[in-house]
C-alpha cells in the first residue's frame, strides 16, 4: 500500500469525556487510509490509560504533556509531526460520518483548495442540527479608515434533512478548526498557528492568513460531522473547562486580533466582552442550580456562584501562566511535506 496523504491531528477542545465516542467513530467511519496523531493534553487516568491502550492496539502516534493545553498550542504540537500532503485538524469531542474524509480530500484534489470544511453539525442527536455550513470572515473598512472584523457562519441552526440536498460545494472565507483539512505546504507560508491566540477567533485568524497569502478555502457538503459540546461535563473535565474558557484567555485573544489585524474596538468586540464567562455559567452553573434547587432558577444562588466562578477562574488561569514556561514544548521549524502529489492508488480510494 502507498503512504497515507493526509495525518488526522486530534487535539483536546473543552472537555475529555467524549475522548473514546469521537476516536472509535473515527476508525469506524474512515475507509480512506490515514496517520492520526492524538495530542493529550493532561487527560484524566482514566482517559489516559485508554489513549495509551489505543495507540499500542491501532499504533498512531500519542503525544502527551502534563499540563492543560490551548488549542492552537496543541495544533501546532501535533502539526511539528506531520509529513503529509494533507492534515485534518479535528477536536476530540467530534463524531464523524461514513466518507466523511475522502470527501474532503476530493475536494481539495479537485478544486485546489488550500482549506476545506465539511458541513459541521452540532449537539446530540448527532448529524442533525447544522452548526456550520461555510460562511464570511473579512475586514471591512469604513470612510473613516477604520477596520472592522465581519464573521459570519452560515445556515446554523436549520436541520441537516431539510438543506442538504441543496448544498453545494462552494468557495467561502471560512472554516471551523473542529474539523478542518489543510494542505500542510500552506503552513511554509503562514508559519505556526498563531499561539497568542488562546481560545477564541484562532479559526478567524488562521482562514485570514491563509486568504492573504492568495490560497482558497472551500465547503464540502458531502463531508458530515459532528461535534458534541457539554453539558453534561465528567467532575475531571471541570478543571480544563475552566481555564479552556477563562476569561483572561478569552481577552488576551480578542486582544491578539484586534492588535494583529488593526481592528477597531467596535461594537463587535463590546459585545464579546458583555459575554466573558457566558460559556461557564450554562455549562457549569445553570446545570448546578437546576438540580440543588429541583429544576427551578434560583437567582440568588447563581449571583453568587458567579462571583465565586471568577475569583476561582482568576486563580486558575494565573496559576496556570506561572507554570507553562517552563514546560511548554518548543517547536521545530516547520517540516516541507515529502508529498507533492497525489498518486494513482490513491485517487482511486476518492472515488
Amino acid at each position: 500500500m502507498s503512504e497515507p496523504i493526509v495525518t488526522l491531528v486530534v487535539v483536546p477542545r473543552e472537555r475529555f469525556s467524549c475522548t473514546q465516542a469521537s476516536l472509535e467513530s473515527i476508525y469506524e467511519h474512515t475507509n480512506f487510509p490515514f496517520k492520526l496523531i492524538y495530542i493529550d493534553g493532561n487527560s484524566p487516568t482514566k482517559v489516559h490509560r485508554y489513549l495509551e491502550a489505543q495507540a499500542q492496539e491501532k499504533n498512531f502516534k500519542l503525544i502527551r504533556t502534563d499540563y492543560y493545553l490551548s488549542p492552537n498550542h496543541a495544533r501546532n504540537i501535533g502539526l511539528s509531526h506531520v509529513d503529509t500532503k494533507y492534515l485534518v485538524f479535528i477536536d476530540n469531542d467530534v463524531i464523524v460520518s461514513p466518507g466523511w474524509l475522502a470527501a474532503l480530500v476530493n475536494c481539495a484534489e479537485t478544486t485546489g483548495a488550500t482549506v476545506v470544511g465539511p458541513l459541521m453539525c452540532e449537539k446530540q442527536p448527532i448529524h442533525q442540527r447544522i452548526h456550520f455550513a461555510g460562511g464570511e470572515s473579512h475586514i471591512v473598512v469604513d470612510i473613516k479608515g477604520r477596520r472592522h472584523l465581519r464573521e459570519k457562519m452560515y445556515k446554523q441552526g436549520h436541520q441537516v434533512a431539510n438543506l442538504r440536498p441543496q448544498l453545494q460545494r462552494t468557495q467561502t472565507e471560512l472554516a471551523e478548526f473542529h474539523c478542518t483539512l489543510v494542505r500542510t505546504e500552506v503552513f511554509g507560508q503562514i508559519g505556526y498557528l498563531d499561539e497568542q491566540m488562546l481560545n477564541t477567533k484562532e479559526h478567524l485568524d488562521f482562514c485570514m492568513s491563509v486568504v492573504q497569502v492568495g490560497s482558497k478555502i472551500y465547503f464540502e457538503p458531502d463531508s458530515l460531522v459532528t461535534y458534541v459540546p457539554g453539558p453534561p461535563l465528567e467532575w475531571s473535565d471541570l478543571h480544563f473547562y475552566m481555564l479552556r474558557w477563562s476569561d483572561a484567555w478569552t481577552l488576551a485573544s480578542l486582544q491578539r486580533i484586534r492588535e494583529k489585524w488593526n481592528l477597531s474596538e467596535d461594537g463587535y468586540f463590546q459585545t464579546k466582552y458583555k459575554k466573558l464567562g457566558v460559556r461557564r455559567v450554562a455549562t457549569i452553573i445553570k446545570p448546578f442550580i437546576r438540580q440543588v434547587s429541583f429544576g427551578r432558577e434560583n437567582k440568588p444562588l447563581k449571583r453568587l456562584l458567579k462571583k465565586w466562578d471568577r475569583k476561582l477562574n482568576s486563580f486558575l488561569t494565573n496559576r496556570y501562566e506561572k507554570m507553562l514556561p517552563q514546560r511548554k514544548i518548543e517547536l521545530a521549524p516547520i517540516k516541507k511535506t515529502a508529498l507533492a502529489n497525489t498518486t494513482t492508488s490513491e485517487l482511486a480510494q476518492l472515488k
